[in-house]
């Protein structure tokens, strides 16, 4: 009986850990509405291109600006950051797809129709807006 008590106790603190270790690292994803304030910035040719076809492929889901909607997260907000997501999960996640893992709007479809030339204006008009808005490279520890 004694051990079976210490064995709760320790799966207790182990858990307890874990949910220190995961709430350092990620934001709190799953109560957010999904939108947020974005200010616009001055772009470079680049990311007004992206802008242009972010705008014309992405906009429905992600929102204008990349600011989120009901329908699809915000990319300009901390857990996009290039720590956490570097340019080529967007890469992917454009190409593949990607299964729901921090926001409760479901799998993102892969978009075959999307170049690597048009994903890569896209991810520079994404991270022109994210460093407009104070979103910052944080090195990503799990």
């Amino acid at each position: 009986m004694k051990y079976v008590l210490l064995g709760f106790v320790i799966l207790g603190l182990v858990g307890v850990g874990y949910n220190m270790l995961t709430a350092t690292n990620y934001p709190d994803t799953q109560n957010m509405s999904g939108r947020v304030a974005v200010n616009a910035t001055e772009l470079s040719p680049l990311a007004a291109k992206g802008e242009e076809i972010f705008k014309a492929n992405c906009a429905s889901c992600h929102g204008e600006n990349a600011g989120g909607s009901d329908s699809g997260p915000p990319l300009v907000h901390d857990i996009y950051n290039p720590g956490h997501h570097g340019d080529g999960a967007f890469l992917s996640a454009a190409q593949n797809g990607v299964p729901q893992h921090h926001w409760n709007f479901g799998n993102m479809p892969p978009r075959p129709d999307m170049t690597q030339l048009h994903i890569a204006a896209i991810v520079k008009y994404i991270r022109e807006l994210q460093v407009a808005n104070g979103v910052e490279y944080q090195a990503h520890n799990m």
